[in-house]
């Protein structure tokens, strides 16, 4: 009879092996949604409330009537994913809540200064006064949603 269940164990191998990797994408993906609301709450509250009119202000003529979400989305994905490799997963390997804060300020301006200096370089009448805001914001948005992703997925993976 013994002889009957040792011809199982390798199946329940394959079973604890791919339950623990399923668990942690399980955990991956908490994190990364996690992170992802952080981000929303912050830029909505941003754009939707506080630099609304200031938005309205300086790119009246060049805003569209309705948001291309589909586009925002998937903006707002990546650029997740971006946090994650080059801040989040840095940070968490130094055990750093001070590297998620410089690094996800650096990666936000960097990633900002790259759309409002191409718009100012490209497009007519691209306004000044948002490049340098645009910029500040970059920064103060991806350091804080860098240090909560940072916190969340510590909290996720702790043992």
């Amino acid at each position: 009879m013994s002889a009957g269940l040792c011809q199982y164990r390798p199946i329940a191998r394959i079973f604890a092996f791919y339950s623990k990797y399923a668990m942690s994408i399980v955990k991956w993906l908490a994190s990364y949604l996690l992170t992802s609301l952080v981000f929303f709450a912050i830029d909505m509250v941003w754009l939707g409330v506080l630099a609304k009119n200031l938005y309205r202000k300086y790119l009246f003529g060049l805003m569209a009537d309705q948001v291309n979400w589909t586009a925002a989305i998937v903006f707002y994905l990546l650029f997740i994913v971006g946090i994650f490799v080059f801040v989040i997963l840095p940070a968490v390997e130094k055990n750093s809540l001070i590297t998620a804060l410089l690094l996800g300020a650096f990666f936000g301006i960097v990633t900002y200064a790259t759309y409002d200096l191409t718009n100012l370089a490209t497009l007519k009448n691209w306004p000044l006064p948002i490049v340098f805001i645009d910029i500040a914001w970059g920064a103060v948005l991806t350091s804080l949603v860098s240090m909560a992703g940072y916190g969340i997925h510590k909290w996720i993976f702790r043992s």
